[in-house]
């Protein structure tokens, strides 16, 4: 089993900068590389959206469309941390954000082939 926990949510202003971090633990986490990560968030009534993406060795990364250009996905295996830089935030990115590991190798986009699930942190940004 596989522990992930998020932080670095709040409150900002259209235009500032939050970095999310998630950190992987459990019994089974002998090494956070085999795990390939995710970032997804969640407004209210919309279903959960992809965001970032990253491989085990952090190599290879995706990002929606709606996020490029503005977030940077990045990550430490020696310390079981993956981050996500949010820059130019916008009301529409105002959601609950979650982290997501699988042992597998490259980039996953898809929710539903995600294996474990932090509990989210809340971002909100105002106009």
């Amino acid at each position: 089993q596989v522990q992930l926990v998020e932080s670095g949510g709040g409150l900002v202003q259209a235009g500032g900068s939050l970095r999310l971090s998630c950190i992987g633990s459990g019994r089974t986490v002998s090494s956070f590389s085999y795990y390939a990560m995710g970032w997804f968030r969640q407004a209210p009534g919309k279903e959960r959206e992809f965001v970032a993406a990253i491989s085990r060795a952090g190599g290879s990364t995706d990002y929606a469309d709606s996020v490029k250009g503005r977030f940077t996905i990045s990550r430490d295996n020696a310390k079981n941390m993956m981050y996500l830089q949010m820059n130019s935030l916008k009301p529409e990115d105002t959601a609950v954000y979650y982290c997501a590991a699988r042992n597998t190798p490259g980039v996953i986009t898809t929710p539903a082939d995600y294996e474990y699930w932090g509990q989210g942190t809340q971002v909100t940004v105002s106009s």
